[in-house]
């Protein structure tokens, strides 16, 4: 594998994990997102040679004994995925901050763990709406 191969080429060339989305290709636009050691990070713009032992989470590893994970679950439920390009990333950001021991987030939280990610359909308000959600379950 060359140095310069990016996680979002081995995940989705040689690996087969297309969940992540190249679109931008300058970590821009969050549709490539992934979560690596419990942290949200733009796969194309991270080395694969860097990630040596690291646990890498991709949209393919939430869901359980063919279970959507519940966020996955929410998304379908407040019609958080117009066309679903961006909806891999919107997830995998939002991991982190639902997962969070603690308080459930809030709008403010739940905002903030998305403003990386761009929904060129404007879908904001569901996303917003499902990850409140499955915070309140929580």
């Amino acid at each position: 594998m060359p140095a310069h191969t990016t996680l979002a080429s081995l995940l989705r060339d040689r690996l087969g994990l297309t969940g992540a989305k190249i679109a931008c290709d300058q970590a821009a636009c969050g549709a490539c997102t992934v979560r690596v050691d419990g942290q949200a990070v733009f796969a194309c713009h991270t080395l694969a040679a860097q990630l040596q032992g690291a646990d890498v989470v991709t949209i393919e590893g939430l869901g359980r004994d063919g279970a959507l994970d519940p966020l996955q679950q929410a998304f379908i439920d407040h019609d958080a995925m117009q066309c679903g390009f961006c909806t891999p990333g919107m997830i995998m950001a939002l991991q982190g901050v639902l997962a969070a021991p603690g308080v459930a987030p809030d709008r403010d939280a739940i905002a903030r763990a998305i403003s990386g990610n761009l929904c060129r359909c404007g879908a904001y308000p569901h996303i917003l709406e499902a990850a409140l959600d499955v915070a309140a379950r929580r």
